[in-house]
C-alpha cells in the first residue's frame, strides 16, 4: 500500500462519500461518472481497502470509508489553506471570493453580499447557488466555496468545529400552501391550525439536513408532520405541477420567492425563527469577507435583525443560551 493520495482522488471520495450517488458526486464536481469511478477504485487499491459497497439500487460507506472520511476532509482542508496562502492570483491581487446564497433569488445572503459589494468595490464577490448550507459547508470545507449562510447549529459537529460564523439574522418562518387550500384565506397561519398536516421540509435531500432539522424540531409534540423524502421540484414550472399533485405546504422563510399556484402565509402562535449565520473556514483571510461581516453587522443593527420578538421559537441550542447561529 502506498503512503501517498492524491488530492484529487480524496475530493472524489468525500464527494461521494456525501451525494451516496456517482452521478450526483460527478456533476458537482464537473467531472465524468467513468472518471470518477477510476478515481474512487484507485483510491481504494492505494488504500488497500473498499470504501463504498456498491448495489444497482444505493452506494453506502463501508466502515473504512467511515474512517477516511474525517481524514480525507481534514487533508482537503490544509489542501485549501495552503492553496488561499499561496496561490492567490499569483501575488498580483485578492482571488475571487466565492459567496453561496443557497438560492437565485430574494434572500438574507443576497443583501449582505450586495451591500459587501458596495463596501469593497475593489474585490470580485461571486455569487454561488448551492441550494442547502449542509452541501455549501463541504464545499468550503474543500476549498470550493469560501462563505455561506444557514442554520449552523443543524450542522455535523464536525463540520461546525471547523468553521467560524457570525449571526446576521433571525428569519421569521412561513408556510407555503396550495392556493385553494383551507388555511389560504388566512392572513397568518397559527402553527397549531398544522396539526395533521404532512409538510414538505426537505427530507431525503443530502443538501438541506440542516432545514430538515429545524423543522422536526418546530413541529415535534405539534401533530405535525414531516413530508417524507421526495424528488427536489427545480424551477417555478415544476414546483406549480408538484404543488397541485401532492397538495402538501412547504416550509419556508418570509422572504421565500413567491411561487406559482401557491399562497405564502407567516407562521404565527408562536412566531418561529430560523437562525442564519454567515460561515466561513477557520483561518480564510479576505478582504472581501471583512467587507461582508461589516455588512452583514451594518444590516442587522439597521433593520434589527437579531432582535427576537417576546414569546418568539427558537430551536433549543438558542433557547438554552448557546451563542446565536
Amino acid at each position: 500500500m502506498t503512503h501517498e493520495v492524491e488530492p484529487r482522488l480524496l475530493r472524489g471520495f468525500v464527494a461521494v462519500a456525501e451525494e451516496l450517488h456517482f452521478t450526483r458526486a460527478a456533476a458537482r464536481l464537473y467531472v465524468a461518472q467513468q472518471a470518477l469511478s477510476r478515481d474512487v477504485r484507485r483510491l481504494e487499491r492505494d488504500l488497500g481497502a473498499e470504501l463504498f459497497v456498491r448495489t444497482t439500487r444505493q452506494v453506502e460507506l463501508t466502515a473504512a470509508g467511515e474512517r477516511l472520511l474525517p481524514l480525507a476532509r481534514e487533508v482537503l482542508r490544509a489542501c485549501a489553506d495552503l492553496a488561499a496562502a499561496f496561490g492567490a492570483d499569483g501575488g498580483d491581487g485578492e482571488r475571487a471570493l466565492l459567496v453561496d446564497l443557497n438560492t437565485d433569488g430574494p434572500s438574507t445572503g443576497r443583501s449582505v453580499l450586495e451591500r459587501g459589494r458596495e463596501l469593497a468595490p475593489g474585490c470580485e464577490l461571486m455569487a454561488r447557488f448551492e441550494s442547502g448550507l449542509t452541501h455549501a459547508a463541504g464545499e468550503i470545507l474543500a476549498g470550493r466555496l469560501d462563505v455561506a449562510f444557514g442554520h449552523v447549529d443543524g450542522l455535523d459537529a464536525g463540520l461546525r468545529a471547523r468553521l467560524e460564523r457570525q449571526p446576521v439574522r433571525f428569519e421569521p418562518l412561513a408556510v407555503l400552501l396550495p392556493e385553494d387550500h383551507p388555511l389560504a384565506a388566512r392572513q397568518e397561519v397559527p402553527l397549531g391550525a398544522l396539526a395533521g398536516e404532512s409538510v414538505y421540509a426537505g427530507a431525503g435531500n443530502p443538501r438541506t439536513l440542516e432545514w430538515t432539522a429545524l423543522a422536526r424540531a418546530l413541529f415535534a409534540g405539534r401533530g405535525i408532520e414531516v413530508a417524507p423524502p421526495a424528488p427536489v421540484a427545480v424551477g417555478k414550472e415544476e414546483f406549480r405541477r408538484v404543488m397541485a399533485k401532492t397538495r402538501r405546504p412547504v416550509l419556508v422563510t418570509t422572504g421565500f420567492v413567491d411561487m406559482p399556484g401557491s399562497v405564502k402565509r407567516p407562521l404565527v402562535d408562536p412566531v418561529p425563527l430560523s437562525p442564519v449565520s454567515m460561515v466561513w473556514r477557520k483561518g480564510l483571510r479576505h478582504p472581501g469577507l471583512t467587507a461582508l461581516r461589516a455588512a452583514a453587522a451594518e444590516l442587522a443593527a439597521a433593520h434589527g435583525w437579531l432582535d427576537v420578538p417576546a414569546g418568539a421559537w427558537l430551536p433549543e441550542p438558542l433557547t438554552s443560551g448557546r451563542p446565536a447561529g
